[in-house]
């Protein structure tokens, strides 16, 4: 569920220092149409809500699919790249990484023709799910156990601008609403033993042109395209340039046309060179508190744009265009809690960072424990887990025992209460031997921790609505250090 922690955080400040103490070029003078102050730090806090979750995007992908020398490379564009192995705390590309389930990663590039992806028949225990995300973060569609089932099937991939037909073997046709996409392809392990078993699943993953999936000759490739390389420090000091760069891979939709029409008003958008460091210092101290405080409205929403439930935050952020409608601040707060995260009829996500009481989690002060009344565990159809990360960066964490989640597949090695309850141990140190199997180890300061419900169930007792739901996810506690 994005990229490094700079990313996320001070690419607002960072913009409004990074060039104040630089000589103003003499030719960057005001240009005519700039706005004035007040319009134009509005514009910039408006288009860093709805470019943030773009421009990690980006940054994910130019690590995944174009960085062939960086270390968290996974395969060029219209190649699948199965991995086996979860994630650990050495993954850093993406926050609050899913460790439960062996990912197969695929970056399409739409431009030339569409992709065909092709699916194997997959046993009906074992919970499979292709999620399919624009680079508008919007998820357009999936395939898997819970939407298509478990049997073999071919679906075809189609760029915004695609009005063919589809051939025949075509179970459905799924239309992206940017030129680059992503598909993250989630196989369950049921335990380490179980890996050869998605290994031989993975293996049946498939990503072919059209004309290579019909037998015939390859329309023209696509015009090749310099990426600007994106780090931490690049997105920070320049956080609008790679938003236009993006933006012309990204038809506008109906709702965007007026967000798109402001941001020209400060030069970005689609095939413009917004330049941040020619921009004379008044521009600058604008467009940057604009972002400024565009993120604290992101950081705001984040915190109480879910219903609190025993301390967890419980609600529904992710979904295709329609669910957003233009509600952008939604959007960014998505991507910002843990990019890429599922529908909630396909995942729900209860999130922590504090007690009911709102006291701030912190293993370096206290151990703590939650415990799952006998027969009260999250409902769902595939399966849920718990997943430990730390406090600030939202990735996972080193620890002695190499364990960065607890899961329902490991129910039977846990230990149960004599009342048939089952409580984890959440803390810095072990808990004791008899006590370890149960342990879910923590960073030694602020930690941060996510349910994953994996198919939630519908009839009660259900998580669904979303925050609503009659099944709620039992409240974190202290424990005697």
């Amino acid at each position: 569920m994005i990229t490094k922690r700079g990313l996320l955080r001070s690419a607002a400040l960072a913009a409004i220092t990074v060039t104040a103490a630089k000589a103003v070029p003499a030719n960057a003078q005001a240009k005519a149409g700039w706005p004035d102050i007040r319009e134009a730090k509005a514009i910039a806090e408006e288009g860093f809500i709805y470019g943030l979750p773009i421009v990690m995007n980006y940054a994910v992908m130019y690590e995944f699919a174009v960085d062939a020398k960086g270390s968290q490379f996974k395969a060029p564009f219209n190649q699948i790249k199965n991995l086996t192995h979860v994630a650990t705390y050495k993954d850093t590309a993406v926050v609050t990484p899913n460790s439960d389930t062996p990912y197969s990663i695929l970056w399409f590039d739409l431009r030339a023709e569409p992709i065909v992806v092709s699916v194997p028949a997959v046993e009906k225990s074992r919970y499979y799910t292709v999620q399919l995300i624009d680079g508008n973060t919007f998820n357009y569609g999936y395939i898997g156990s819970r939407a298509t089932g478990s049997g073999a099937g071919d679906y075809m991939v189609v760029g915004p601008g695609w009005q063919g037909t589809s051939p025949p073997g075509i179970k459905k046709v799924f239309q992206s609403s940017t030129q680059f996409s992503f598909a993250a392809i989630r196989t369950q392990l049921f335990n380490p033993a179980d890996m050869p078993n998605v290994e031989k699943v993975q293996g049946g993953y498939k990503a072919q042109s059209l004309s290579a999936y019909l037998k015939q000759p390859a329309p023209p490739a696509a015009p090749v395209i310099d990426f600007p390389k994106a780090d931490a420090e690049l997105v920070k000091k320049n956080f609008f340039e790679y938003l236009d760069f993006a933006l012309q891979f990204a038809p506008a939709g109906p709702e965007e046309r007026d967000i798109r029409e402001k941001l020209t008003r400060i030069g970005v958008g689609a095939g413009k060179t917004f330049e941040f460091r020619d921009l004379p210092l008044t521009h600058k101290l604008e467009v940057g508190l604009g972002m400024k405080d565009g993120e604290e409205k992101v950081e705001k929403y984040l915190a109480s744009g879910s219903k609190n439930i025993n301390g967890w935050k419980v609600g529904s952020l992710f979904g295709d265009r329609l669910f957003y409608s233009g509600d952008w601040l939604k959007r960014a707060a998505a991507a910002k809690g843990g990019i890429y995260g599922n529908d909630a009829v396909e995942a729900v996500y209860p999130m922590t960072k504090t007690l009911a009481n709102g006291e701030v989690l912190d293993a370096s002060k206290h151990n703590y424990a939650v415990t799952f009344p006998e027969g009260q565990y999250p409902p769902v159809e595939a399966f849920w887990s718990v997943t430990m990360y730390d406090g600030k960066s939202q990735l996972l964490i080193e620890n002695p025992i190499n364990r960065y989640l607890i899961n329902s597949p490991m129910l039977s090695g846990l230990k149960k209460n004599p009342d048939g309850s089952l409580t984890l141990h959440i803390q810095k140190d072990s808990p004791g031997a008899d006590k370890e199997s149960n342990w879910l180890p923590a960073p030694n300061g602020e930690m941060y921790l996510v349910m994953r419900l994996y198919w939630p169930k519908t009839s009660a007792p259900s998580v669904l609505p979303a925050g609503e739901g009659s099944w709620q996810p039992p409240a974190i506690v202290r424990t005697a250090i």
